[in-house]
C-alpha cells in the first residue's frame, strides 16, 4: 500500500488522463450495456469520466435471477472455499490499489492522499477480516430434554441487495458485501449514481479472483428506478442500506408491501462532541474535533458536527479549533497533499452553502464559510464553524453533510448530556474529560451506537457500527454484521 511520500511522488494527473474507464453494469460475471446511459462527471475538475449504464427494472430482474441461480452452489461450497476466494480478491485489490484509489478520487472528489492511504487499505482490511471469519463461525448445542439433541446453525438468507452511498463508495460497499458473501449469500449491489466506478472495477476483480458468475452483481442507475425495484423485488431476501432517514422510511414501506425482506438500515446522524473543562489536552481535543467535523469534506454520516463545550474553556477551545481546522482547507485532490477535496458536486456545495448563509444571517460565522474554485470546479468549501444559534435551531438538528459545524456552550454535565441527546438521531457521540467516572457516566447517558471517549468517531473491523433512534438499525463491521445476512436454524433430533 502507498505511503504519503510515495503518493507525492506519483503523477496522478498523468494517470488520470490515461485511465480507461468502463461504466457498464456487471451482471452474471460480465459487463452489460443497457438501452440508456448517463454521463458521470468528476467533481474534481468537471471532466466526463464515463457513460454509466442506466439500468431498468428488467436489468434488476436479470441481476436478481443470476444471484438466485448462483446461491445454492455458493452457499454449499463451504466456508473455507469462500474464504479462499475472498482472500484472493483482497490480494487483487492490493495489486490494483492505485487504480481503485484514482477511480475513487475522480468519482467522489476525495484527496488522492486519503483514498490511497485510508479508503482502499481500509476496504482491503475489512474484506480480509471477514474472509478470515468465514470458516470460524460455529453452531450452538443448546440444552434439550434427555433423548434428543439440537443444533443451532446460522444460515445465509439468500439473495441480498445492498444500496450504498457516495461518501465512502468502496469502503461501505465492502462493509456490506464482505460479511454477506462470507456467510454464503449472493449479492446485487447498487452503488450511488455519482460514485459507481470503483465498485464496478471491484466486481471485475472479484471475477478474476474466482468468484462464480452471479454471486456479485453491480447494477448502476437511479434510486428511483434501480433502488425502488430492488426494494420491492419479491425474490430479494434481505436489503442492506446506508443513506438518509427519508429513504430508509421508503425501504421499510417497500419491505412491508413486498415480501417482508430483512432490512438493515444505517440512516445518518447529527452527532455531538462534548468537551468538558477538565479535558487534559484541549489542543488535542480541538485537533480531533476538527477531524470529526471536517474530514472527508464533512460528508460523513457520523460527523461530530455539533460541538458542545463547557463554558469555562469555550473561548480557548474555539481559538484552538480555528487553528486546527486549517488542516482541512480545500486543496487539489490530485496533488497528493493534506487538506480536503471537492464535495460530491457543485449542486451539493450549493446546498451546503445555503446553510452557511443562513448561519451568517441568523447567527455568526466564527471561521471559514467561503467557496473555492480549484481546477475549474467550484465544488470546494472551506471548513466552517457557526455560532450564536439557539439550541433548537435547524443547524443543530438537520444533517448538513458538508464541512459545517456548530459550536455551543454548556454549563453543567446534565445540560451537556441533554443538549447532546436533543436530536432525532443516535449514531455516534464523543466525550472529552479526564474524569473516568464522568466518562462512564456520560457515555451511559448518551443515546448513540458508538461513544468515543477522548477521541472522535472511533471504529474498527472488530466493533459494530450503527445507531439508535432515526439513525436506523442493524450493524456494520464486527461479527455482529453477520446478523444482517443470516438467520438461526434449529435442527432437533429425537432419539427412540
Amino acid at each position: 500500500m502507498n505511503t504519503t511520500s510515495s503518493v507525492l511522488s506519483l503523477d496522478w494527473q498523468g494517470r488520470a488522463d490515461a485511465l480507461a474507464i468502463d461504466g457498464r453494469a456487471f451482471v452474471d460475471g460480465r459487463r452489460i450495456s443497457g438501452d440508456l446511459s448517463r454521463r458521470t462527471v468528476s467533481p474534481v475538475d468537471g471532466r466526463i469520466l464515463a457513460e454509466l449504464t442506466a439500468c431498468t427494472g428488467a436489468d434488476v430482474d436479470r441481476a436478481v435471477a443470476a444471484a438466485r441461480r448462483a446461491f445454492p452452489a455458493w452457499s454449499r461450497v463451504g466456508a473455507e472455499a469462500r474464504k479462499g476466494v475472498l482472500l484472493e480478491l483482497a490480494a487483487l485489490m492490493e495489486r490494483h490499489a492505485d487504480e481503485l484509489a484514482l477511480l475513487e478520487t475522480l468519482d467522489s472528489g476525495k484527496p488522492i492522499l486519503q483514498t490511497t492511504t485510508v479508503d482502499v487499505p481500509g476496504a482491503v482490511s475489512t474484506l480480509r477480516w471477514y474472509a478470515e471469519a468465514a470458516d470460524k463461525q460455529s453452531g450452538e448445542l443448546p440444552a434439550v430434554p434427555p433423548g434428543a439433541a439440537a443444533l443451532v446453525t446460522r444460515e445465509p438468507l439468500g439473495v441480498v441487495a445492498a444500496i450504498v452511498p457516495w461518501n465512502f463508495p468502496l469502503e461501505i460497499a465492502v462493509w456490506k458485501l464482505a460479511p454477506a458473501l462470507a456467510a454464503g449469500n449472493t449479492l446485487v449491489l447498487k452503488p450511488a449514481e455519482q460514485t459507481s466506478l470503483s465498485v464496478l472495477r471491484l466486481a471485475e476483480l472479484a471475477a478474476d479472483a474466482g468468484l462464480p458468475d452471479g454471486v456479485l452483481n453491480v447494477i448502476t442507475g437511479s434510486g428511483r428506478d434501480v433502488g425502488a425495484a430492488l426494494a420491492h423485488h419479491m425474490d430479494v431476501d434481505a436489503l442492506a442500506f446506508t443513506g438518509s432517514t427519508a429513504v430508509s422510511r421508503t425501504l421499510l414501506e417497500a419491505s412491508g408491501r413486498s415480501n417482508l425482506k430483512r432490512l438493515s438500515l444505517e440512516a445518518g446522524g447529527k452527532s455531538s462532541n462534548l468537551v468538558f473543562a477538565d479535558t487534559e489536552d484541549l489542543a488535542a481535543a480541538a485537533a480531533k474535533a476538527a477531524f470529526g467535523a471536517y474530514y472527508n469534506q464533512g460528508q460523513v454520516c457520523s460527523a461530530n458536527s455539533r460541538i458542545l463545550v463547557q463554558r469555562e474553556v469555550h473561548d480557548e477551545f474555539a481559538a484552538l479549533l480555528a487553528a486546527a481546522a486549517s488542516a482541512y482547507a480545500p486543496a487539489d485532490p490530485l496533488a497528493g497533499l493534506d487538506g480536503n477535496g471537492a464535495l460530491i458536486s457543485s449542486t451539493h456545495a450549493d446546498d451546503v452553502e445555503r446553510w452557511i448563509v443562513r448561519g451568517r444571517t441568523e447567527g455568526e460565522v466564527l471561521f471559514g464559510g467561503e467557496r473555492r474554485e480549484i481546477r475549474g470546479s467550484d465544488a470546494y468549501l472551506e471548513p466552517t464553524l457557526l455560532g450564536g444559534l439557539p439550541a433548537d435551531h435547524d443547524v443543530h438538528r438537520e444533517e448538513i453533510f458538508g464541512p459545517v459545524a456548530v459550536l455551543q456552550a454548556f454549563d453543567t454535565e446534565e445540560e451537556g448530556v441533554r443538549l447532546a441527546n436533543a436530536t432525532d438521531y443516535g449514531l455516534a457521540a464523543s466525550v472529552w474529560t479526564s474524569n473516568l467516572s464522568r466518562a462512564h457516566r456520560v457515555a451511559g447517558d448518551l443515546l448513540a451506537g458508538t461513544v468515543s471517549v477522548n477521541t472522535v468517531d472511533a471504529l474498527g473491523n472488530t466493533t459494530p457500527f450503527g445507531g439508535f433512534k432515526q439513525s436506523g438499525f442493524g450493524r456494520d463491521l464486527s461479527l455482529h454484521a453477520f446478523d444482517n445476512y443470516t438467520a438461526p436454524k434449529t435442527t432437533w433430533i429425537q432419539f427412540g
